[in-house]
């Protein structure tokens, strides 16, 4: 019986990142495995259900710190 203002607060101070933030770092984790394991960046983007291709790119930059072409690029030389 929480409200939902109540409910994010409460996640936001056990986990550290309100909902939608850490949904976001799930689904591009999520997407990091799909790309280590040779998918299409398209792909893996559709797959974790971001809306598009420069959508998932966005965010995978600002979490990981490298475009998904380059950490493709990265994890196959390896």
């Amino acid at each position: 019986h929480l409200s939902p203002f109540h409910l994010v607060r409460v996640f936001h101070s056990e986990v550290g990142l309100p909902p939608h933030a850490y949904l976001t770092q799930v689904r591009v984790r999520r997407a990091r495995a799909y790309l280590a394991k040779g998918w299409q960046i398209a792909a893996a983007a559709h797959e974790t259900g971001f809306t598009d291709q420069s959508h998932f790119s966005r965010h995978f930059k600002r979490i990981t710190g490298v475009t998904p072409g380059l950490y493709s690029k990265i994890v196959q030389d390896h």
